[in-house]
């Protein structure tokens, strides 16, 4: 069936691998947090873009975490994956707190002078995952899974309007309600804000 499919040039709508494609032109930043202590909220934030499955197609996830407290600082919804609701969600984080460091992958969304401009404008370190190693930004990750399983996969969601309440529900349950194990039975919210 693909080869048919390909012989007439269509393709099925599905999510692509790897969201994150660098492009050779950006810089590369080195990783800064191999055997780091982290040891205060805003000491490093990590980011990273997912897909969220809809009944029909497809929307982009992208959010910030504080590695120390598991707080999801920003997020940003896009039906496509232009840059701008990466620079967005950096912005808008940005308006709540600014890190040391800023963790992600190499994609070209976080390689982009747009986006590291807003942070070196900042004086926040830049560091990256190498290549093909999502442990890297474990929490980032662990998030996403969190996200998927206790909320995405459950309500099915028909459409981006819907999805975003949705989304927004979670990551409001997620902040300041649900107790992580990790944090001595506290919520992410409860470290970040150190009540």
């Amino acid at each position: 069936m693909q080869h048919l499919m390909r012989g007439m040039g269509i393709e099925a709508i599905y999510p692509k691998k790897r969201l994150s494609d660098p492009n050779s032109q950006h810089q590369k930043y080195p990783y800064l947090l191999k055997n780091l202590p982290i040891i205060s909220p805003n000491q490093v934030w990590g980011t990273d873009i997912t897909y969220i499955r809809l009944v029909k197609g497809f929307c982009y996830l992208v959010a910030i975490i504080d590695w120390f407290s598991r707080y999801v600082v920003a997020w940003t919804l896009s039906e496509t994956m232009e840059i701008e609701f990466c620079l967005d969600n950096l912005k808008q984080a940005l308006n709540i707190n600014v890190p040391v460091i800023q963790n992600s992958d190499q994609g070209s969304h976080f390689t982009s002078s747009q986006y590291t401009k807003l942070l070196t404008d900042q004086n926040i370190q830049i560091s990256m995952d190498g290549r093909g190693r999502c442990m890297d930004n474990i929490f980032t990750e662990r998030l996403w899974r969190s996200l998927k399983y206790e909320d995405i996969y459950i309500h099915d969601y028909r459409n981006f309007p819907e999805a975003k309440l949705g989304i927004n529900n979670y990551f409001n349950f997620y902040n300041n309600d649900r107790k992580h194990q990790s944090l001595d039975y506290r919520t992410p919210a409860q470290i970040y804000f150190r009540k």
